[in-house]
């Protein structure tokens, strides 16, 4: 039987919450989004916003989710105004042979050859994209001796300062509402107006629904302006985490992924960040224009989508825990959310 319900609360104004927000709104549903914060002064305002399924559980949840995203980003690329572009990742590894996950290879994925095969010197890897020497960009002909493998894909690249806005003004035209400086101690304060409470608190769900599985997984980075010939993303997740995503008008160089709930910007780690993003790119230190830190709402027993009901009857559905790969997720998330207000 189909449960029909009109109003509906959104808690959190996080890509994933804003992505839920356009997802019923569009459809007609009386939505409401109540925050603290929203969009840019979310956890989804410090994120490189790279698709790419990082730091979220199980696989065999999140690839679907994530497959059914890249669609959609891959849609709203062809809009300028959205902020989304297509970019060509490269993903490295420190130690040993990196493989190409099986869903990648779908979506067009190919190894990086190793130094030697570029012309390197031994013990070398340069980034490779099929084009002759005369053609790559300097991104393209970055080489390091840390690095062993690589593969290429191309993937949506999300600019957070333009598509957190893009989601926000079309969910207002789809008639939604937006309140922010909203604190709630439990998930149950919500008012009772409201048939369906969408619960992407993300971190905050912690305390909301006291979900002792939520790990805070502190992410630092620093805003850079635009590099020279920096055309492709590089990214390498041994220790140290490093990763160089050039967006519209600057770029983000991280990272950290620490088990911590502070979130205040280190000084020291703003510095080896640099510093080893310089190393890799091969270029003089720029100068940091800001630095963010937000902190990635990591689930120990995975991505936390499905139907509940408070004790008064009135059902909610949780949609939280989504790690690094928030935007990665978001409209596979927010469309599996539907389905199940509808049940």
């Amino acid at each position: 039987m189909i449960q029909i319900m009109d109003r509906v609360a959104i808690i959190g104004a996080g890509v994933s919450g804003l992505t839920c927000g356009v997802v019923f709104a569009e459809r007609g549903y009386q939505t409401a989004i109540l925050a603290k914060e929203t969009g840019r002064q979310t956890t989804s305002g410090a994120a490189a916003a790279i698709w790419f399924p990082y730091d979220a559980e199980p696989a065999e949840r999140v690839i679907p989710w994530a497959l059914e995203t890249y669609k959609t980003l891959v849609e709203l690329s062809n809009n300028s105004r959205t902020g989304v572009s297509i970019i060509e990742l490269h993903q490295f590894s420190r130690t040993g042979e990196i493989q190409i996950p099986d869903w990648a290879i779908p979506l067009e994925a190919f190894v990086i050859p190793s130094g030697a095969e570029n012309g390197a010197a031994a013990g070398e890897a340069a980034t490779w994209t099929g084009r002759p020497e005369a053609e790559r960009t300097g991104s393209e002909r970055i080489k390091s001796r840390e690095f062993t493998s690589g593969y290429a894909i191309k993937v949506p690249l999300t600019d957070t300062t333009i598509y957190l806005d893009y989601l926000s003004a079309r969910f207002l035209k789809a008639g939604g509402a937006i309140n922010t400086n909203v604190c709630f101690e439990k998930l149950e304060d919500v008012d009772r107006k409201f048939d369906l409470v969408i619960h992407c608190a993300g971190i905050g769900a912690r305390d909301l629904v006291q979900d002792r599985d939520l790990e805070p997984h502190r992410g630092q980075v620093a805003i850079v302006p635009r590099i020279e010939n920096l055309s492709c993303a590089t990214v390498c997740d041994d220790t140290p985490l490093m990763y160089a995503i050039p967006r519209t008008n600057d770029c983000v160089f991280g990272g950290t992924n620490d088990l911590s709930t502070d979130l205040t910007s280190d000084p020291a780690t703003t510095d080896r960040i640099v510093a080893e993003c310089c190393r890799v790119l091969n270029i003089e230190k720029p100068t940091v224009l800001t630095e963010r830190v937000g902190l990635r709402p990591f689930r120990k027993s995975g991505v936390r989508l499905e139907r509940d009901q408070f004790s008064d009857g009135r059902t909610v559905i949780h949609n939280y825990g989504h790690g690094g790969a928030g935007f990665t997720l978001s409209w596979g998330c927010a469309r599996d959310v539907l389905n199940l207000a509808t049940l």
